[in-house]
C-alpha cells in the first residue's frame, strides 16, 4: 500500500459479484487502479461494463465482494473487513460529493433550499456562506428563490452540483451527469466539472457515455467486461 499523500484513492484487486438466484454476475473483476489528488478521471464504456460498480465502490457507496480499497493511504476495505457503517457514513459526507444523472432535487423546496439540504445533516466548519457562494459560482444565484419546475435542465444540474459541493468534499463523484442533458448544456456542465477541478483543486471522477465530456478529464480508463484499462 502507498503511503503517498498525494494518492486520493487506491484500488487493489476491487471485485463486486452479484447474485441472482443461482447465478453470479461478475460486474467487477480485480481491478487496481491509483487516483491522485487534484486528478480529473472518466471511466467510458459501454453499458454493463462495471463503471457505475466500480465507482460506488470507490465512493464507498457498496462494498466490494473482495479486494482492497485505501482512501488518502487509509484501508476502508481490505483483507475482508471494512471500516464500520458509522465510520463510512462519516467518510460519505466529510469526502465525497455526489453528483448522478437523475438531479434529486427534492420539488417543494427553492434551489438554495435545495443546496442547503446537507447543512440540515451535517455542517464542516466555515462554510455557512457556502450555499451563496456556489450559486453564484455557478451562475444561479439570480434562480435561487425558484422551485426545481420553473427551471431548465442544464440549470437543475448546476443546483445538483452546488449541493454536491456545499460540505467542502475533497473527492467529487460524477455518474453521467450529463445523462439527462442535450448537446449545449452537456458542454457547459463538462466545462463546470473541468473548472473545479482545475481552479478548485477538487479531484473529480466521472463516468460519462459521453466521448466529448470524457475527453475533458485529463485522464480517462475505459470499462470493458468489469475491468480497467487505460486509454
Amino acid at each position: 500500500m502507498t503511503t503517498d499523500n498525494n494518492v486520493s484513492l487506491e484500488a487493489r484487486g476491487l471485485t463486486r459479484v452479484y447474485r441472482r438466484g443461482n447465478e453470479e454476475i461478475h460486474a467487477l473483476n480485480e481491478v487496481t487502479l491509483t487516483i491522485q489528488r487534484g486528478e480529473f478521471v472518466s471511466f467510458m464504456g459501454p453499458s454493463g461494463s462495471g463503471k457505475t460498480t466500480l465507482v460506488n465502490l470507490l465512493g464507498c457507496l457498496e462494498n466490494p465482494t473482495s479486494g482492497e480499497l485505501h482512501l488518502a493511504g487509509k484501508s476502508i476495505f481490505g483483507n475482508g473487513k471494512p471500516l464500520g457503517e458509522r465510520a463510512l457514513t462519516r467518510i460519505r459526507r466529510e469526502v465525497f460529493g455526489y453528483i448522478f444523472q437523475n438531479f434529486y432535487l427534492i420539488p417543494t423546496l427553492t434551489v438554495r433550499e435545495n443546496v442547503a439540504l446537507p447543512l440540515t445533516f451535517y455542517k464542516k466548519p466555515g462554510v455557512e456562506g457556502e450555499v451563496d457562494r456556489l450559486l453564484k459560482m455557478l451562475g444561479m444565484d439570480h434562480r435561487m428563490n425558484h422551485l426545481p419546475g420553473q427551471i431548465s435542465g442544464g440549470e437543475m444540474q448546476r443546483v445538483a452540483i452546488a449541493r454536491a459541493l456545499v460540505n467542502s468534499p475533497e473527492i467529487l463523484l460524477a455518474d453521467e451527469p450529463t445523462g439527462n442533458l442535450d448537446t449545449k448544456r452537456s458542454g457547459e456542465i463538462g466545462e463546470v466539472l473541468q473548472d473545479l477541478n482545475k481552479n478548485a483543486g477538487i479531484t473529480i471522477v466521472m463516468v460519462t457515455h459521453n466521448p466529448i465530456l470524457g475527453r475533458l478529464a485529463a485522464r480517462s480508463i475505459e470499462m470493458r467486461d468489469g475491468q480497467a484499462y487505460e486509454c
